[in-house]
């Protein structure tokens, strides 16, 4: 265990805290699309639909959504999967994600709030 040795370092330490904290409280109002990422995802794709996604994301100019990876989630014949959490929205995880599919995802669902139920899974 480190040792603090001065106030400038304790300070250093409660900075780092509140940005956190802070980055958890921006969390709660952004939409967070979580990518699965275990083996089985990246081979049926994922990496794929995962760089459309971010590419999608960057070309809207959109940054108000949050990209992340999970590991495998046991639904390996679903795979890729992508999960869409809206605030104070229930997540929605569609299933079989290729490129094109991630880029619609980013357009009707994202950005213009319409879940594409034909690509979803029920609540899991």
């Amino acid at each position: 265990m480190a040792v603090i040795k001065s106030i400038e370092e304790l300070e250093k330490i409660r900075d780092q805290a509140k940005d956190l904290i802070n980055l958890r409280k921006d969390n709660e109002t952004k939409t967070r699309v979580v990518v699965g990422m275990g083996t089985c995802g990246i081979a049926a794709g994922a990496r794929q639909a995962m760089l459309a996604i971010l590419d999608e994301i960057k070309k809207r100019n959109l940054d108000n959504v949050i990209v992340t990876e999970t590991g495998c989630i046991g639904l390996c014949k679903f795979e890729p999967l992508v999960d869409v959490i809206k605030p104070n929205q229930p997540k929605v995880t569609y299933v079989n994600v290729n490129e094109e599919k991630a880029r619609q995802i980013v357009v009707k669902h994202i950005i213009n709030n319409q879940v594409i139920d034909d690509w979803v899974i029920p609540n899991i």
